[in-house]
């Protein structure tokens, strides 16, 4: 019998989703040969996976979807913030015009990957049992890659049908006339809610803590409503914004202003929707403990005069916020806060009556009440950032462990690189502008540095770059000491690390917005990598 050889690659992309697409195009159009692997079974990512009631983008459109005039000249979308469904179809006109999935091999979920420092080449094993070898080694897993189930006593007892939010099962979930109990009411435990109360038997919400809603503002969308001229000098603009958005933080002090103005200016934004109460406020709002109270306020008078009930409103919009303001993931809305209008629904509040268990009935509470369910959603959230990572079993220089590297804390250098682990890149990763950024967005400017990285190694001939401890160090020391000049690490948040028990408080996003990480990114390039291994 002839031998197996293992097949060789110039680089292995982890993940199908917009990272992984628009990697795989800029590396393929350079004459490099490369693989993208994928646990799921067609193109998409967290949107193949995340097929939920309700989900849906929370950027607006044009700004959720890529720059390429191939891909958006002749494709026209039908609301301002699509569904799932609608995001997937668009993966299915990305792939009539560029064709990628010769390239990907789908339903092939990595399991580990190893550097062999003598030939300089990554190892890359499958589930399945495939193995694969390359030069380059490029992790689009995402941010949202890895759920996280809290350990509830009793989670596997359950009779009913129970899952992630992230884990739904392709085929649907009957919730119709059931009872129906969510854990959880961020992002997609919003998006759930607010889709199926009406059609349950009764709905039962757990909620860990109360979610500053901003209204979505959701509008159908005709062809005439999105004028494509405008196109080219959009998605130029949104690579200098700080989130990758087409909106900019006031420069001026919330505190500072008139009241008058304040309040002129708060309802404009509130007005437009989406994020930009989050992400087009005073620049202070995320800084100052009192510019952040008037958002606050501002927010919960909003909200209260929807809510009938006084101590469901307490609840949902305590006098006394749980958090400072901004510093959860913010959620969109559409009849969010009316839910709980509904004789059909009854909203727990976590904090002072937590789970005491999970029975095959349901779930019992710590006041000892028995709530009856037959379908259980938990929408707990994710090991974000670094999760989808560190699920993979990697192996660098002389076998250290990746895991082992960033157990006490994640050292990086510009989000992109890791030292021990060369020829190795992380997209949509930790300590890079990431759930702070627009996807798309974040997916091209980074897709584009690490083939610029691999273009530059091929040019000076190199088949090593491995990233400098030096560098790391300082880019921890810049992203923790702008992070610690925001209110994010007086709250318990995905944005920390912290609502996974275990996980080292940190600060997993960098906060100096995308236009500084760009060109900081861009220098280390233009400089040759200075302090970096290179051969």
């Amino acid at each position: 019998m002839g031998s197996i050889t293992t097949p060789e690659y110039d680089a292995i992309v982890v993940g199908a989703g917009f990272g992984g697409c628009h990697v795989l195009k800029t590396l393929r159009e350079k004459g490099y040969t490369t693989l993208v692997l994928d646990a799921g079974s067609d193109l998409g990512g967290v949107w193949h996976s995340n097929r939920y009631p309700g989900a849906r983008v929370d950027s607006k459109i044009p700004l959720y979807e890529f720059s390429n005039k191939d891909l958006w000249s002749d494709w026209t979308w039908t609301e301002k913030y699509p569904g799932q469904k609608e995001i997937l179809k668009y993966f299915e006109h990305v792939e009539k015009k560029l064709h990628l999935k010769k390239d990907i091999k789908f339903n092939t979920t990595v399991t580990a990957a190893d550097f062999d420092g003598s030939a300089n080449k990554w190892s890359v094993k499958t589930k399945n049992g495939a193995e694969f070898t390359s030069r380059h080694f490029i992790l689009c897993t995402g941010s949202f890659a890895k759920p996280y189930i809290p350990s509830f006593d009793g989670l596997k007892t359950f009779a009913g049908v129970s899952c992630h939010t992230s884990n739904w099962p392709h085929g649907g979930l009957d919730y119709t006339g059931k009872r129906v109990g969510v854990i959880g009411n961020a992002s997609s435990g919003l998006q759930v809610i607010q889709e199926i109360a009406s059609d349950v038997k009764h709905l039962t919400v757990f909620q860990r803590s109360p979610t500053c809603a901003l209204p979505m503002r959701q509008t159908k969308l005709k062809n005439e409503d999105q004028d494509k001229t405008t196109y080219a000098a959009l998605y130029e603009k949104r690579k200098q914004t700080f989130a990758g958005i087409d909106r900019e933080f006031n420069p001026k002090s919330a505190v500072s202003v008139s009241d008058e103005e304040r309040e002129k200016f708060f309802e404009e934004i509130w007005a437009e929707g989406g994020l930009t109460f989050w992400l087009a406020t005073y620049h202070d709002v995320i800084m100052d403990k009192d510019a952040n109270a008037y958002a606050y306020n501002f927010w919960r008078n909003k909200v209260l005069p929807r809510i009938k009930n006084p101590k469901v409103a307490e609840i949902l919009a305590p006098a006394v916020p749980a958090y400072y303001f901004g510093t959860k993931r913010a959620t969109l809305e559409q009849r969010y806060y009316e839910v709980y209008n509904q004789e059909n629904v009854t909203l727990i509040n976590v904090k002072s009556n937590a789970i005491k268990e999970v029975v095959p009935q349901g779930v019992i509470t710590q006041d000892g009440v028995l709530h009856e369910l037959d379908v259980l959603i938990l929408a707990t959230g994710f090991d974000s950032v670094t999760g989808g990572i560190l699920d993979i079993d990697i192996k660098g220089l002389y076998g250290q462990s990746l895991r082992s590297k960033w157990s006490k804390g994640t050292f990086t250098s510009l989000g992109l690189l890791t030292s021990g682990f060369p020829n190795m890149y992380f997209l949509y990763g930790p300590q890079a502008p990431t759930t702070f950024c627009n996807g798309p967005t974040c997916a091209e400017v980074q897709g584009e540095w690490i083939a610029s990285v691999i273009d530059f190694m091929r040019d000076k001939q190199y088949t090593r770059l491995n990233a400098d401890t030096g560098t790391e160090k300082a880019w921890k020391e810049q992203v923790e000491m702008i992070g610690n000049l925001s209110l994010l690490p007086f709250t318990r948040s995905e944005y920390m690390g912290t609502n996974v028990p275990g996980k080292p408080k940190e600060m997993l996003n960098y906060l100096g917005g995308l236009k500084m990480y760009t060109e900081q990114i861009n220098g280390l390039l233009n400089s040759g990598f200075p302090g970096f291994e290179l051969k």
